[in-house]
């Protein structure tokens, strides 16, 4: 918890000063059609993120329990590279905007320096423990971070939304595998144990400078570092560690490795493969950004930006939630509390508010929001 506490206080030291070297750069989001926000809101918030990411790690590396993360391993350094490299794409974009084909490169470059160094599937939970050849390995690797990437990228579109979704669903994983390493004793779990609870001190110390109204955005440097994290901990969660280690209690060894990537990921991804289908019906390109994407969907409903966004984290909590539930508790418990929950959400998201008592108040276009 530690390693929570430094992410999220140097990420959210780090955000202000960061906003104020955004303006200064000029990387600002302009006011599009496409867009909600209708002020001009500076970007780079992912460089805080990035701050956060390597305070976490440093603590970490101090710690007696996480020394067989940093001992003899190049996972960290795989970790930090991949990183680096998208966190410099991310400003790069940010500031001058990169064509799709270019950001996809920076993208597999990333995810292959990172899987070549050791971060990658190694194995998958089919027909027992199926092992993967070295090029399969790291084929599987590079498509697995690219996706995560891009479903995390499409999903940032209103305040708060991105961190909110990976804080919850780095919760998840982070519940899943602390029980894998701690109680367990699996040691290839610890590295994502670290991971996720990194990310979700990332996600947290982000927040109250993002939530409606956004004082700043992640852009895509925070967005593509996220969506690079959260694939690294479902790498190392149920890539890495076999199956056949885990027996007894409520936990479904050969199924559950494969649940819970889905599950946490379950609205991005959803969110992606509706956007790709629906462009290229309408033969668009799959990356072109349009306004039909879930959490506009919920505002076309009726919903305000903070109740859309705490619907689609309340989502993502379920989700996720009923993962864990089938990992901890016996099934017909965990379809029962998952049953319950979906109608209370079918509920949530057909009821909208008729008279809201908080009315959003949305800074003038164009002016840049206050510094400070």
């Amino acid at each position: 918890m530690l390693c929570l506490f430094a992410a999220a206080a140097v990420t959210y030291f780090l955000t202000p000063p960061v906003r104020g070297l955004a303006i200064r750069w000029g990387i600002v989001a302009p006011v599009r059609d496409r867009d909600v926000h209708d002020t001009p809101t500076p970007r780079l918030g992912g460089l805080a993120m990035a701050g956060g990411l390597l305070a976490g790690l440093l603590l970490a590396s101090k710690l007696p329990m996480m020394s067989s993360v940093f001992d003899g391993s190049n996972a960290v350094i795989a970790l930090l590279t991949g990183a680096a490299i998208i966190v410099v794409l991310g400003i790069v974009d940010d500031k001058w905007g990169l064509d799709a084909p270019t950001k996809l490169a920076g993208q597999v470059l990333a995810a292959g320096v990172m899987a070549f160094q050791g971060v990658a599937i190694i194995w998958l939970p089919i027909g027992g423990t199926f092992v993967l050849d070295p090029l399969t390995s790291v084929l599987f690797t590079v498509i697995i971070v690219v996706v995560s990437i891009n479903a995390i990228n499409f999903v940032d579109g209103l305040d708060g939304l991105a961190a909110g979704i990976v804080a919850v669903a780095a919760g998840a994983f982070f519940v899943y595998s602390y029980v894998l390493s701690v109680e367990l004793g699996l040691e290839r779990a610890t590295l994502a144990t670290l991971v996720s609870v990194v990310l979700v001190g990332m996600g947290l110390g982000f927040l109250p400078n993002n939530l409606f109204p956004a004082r700043i955005f992640m852009g895509d440097t925070g967005s593509m570092l996220l969506g690079l994290l959260l694939a690294a901990a479902t790498i190392t969660l149920s890539g890495q560690v076999d199956p056949s280690a885990l027996s007894g209690g409520a936990f479904l060894p050969t199924l559950l490795p494969l649940i819970l990537p889905l599950a946490v990921m379950a609205l991005p991804l959803v969110d992606l493969g509706l956007a790709v289908i629906r462009r290229t019906r309408a033969r668009r390109n799959p990356f072109a950004p349009d306004k039909q994407h879930l959490h506009h969907r919920l505002l076309e409903m009726g919903h305000s930006q903070r109740r859309a966004v705490f619907l689609m984290y309340a989502w993502t909590a379920l989700i996720a939630g009923a993962a864990l539930a089938i990992a901890f508790f016996p099934l017909i418990y965990a379809g029962i509390g998952t049953a319950i929950g979906v109608v209370v959400m079918v509920f949530l998201v057909r009821r909208t508010p008729t008279n809201p008592t908080v009315q959003e108040v949305k800074p003038q276009p164009g002016r840049i929001g206050r510094i400070g």
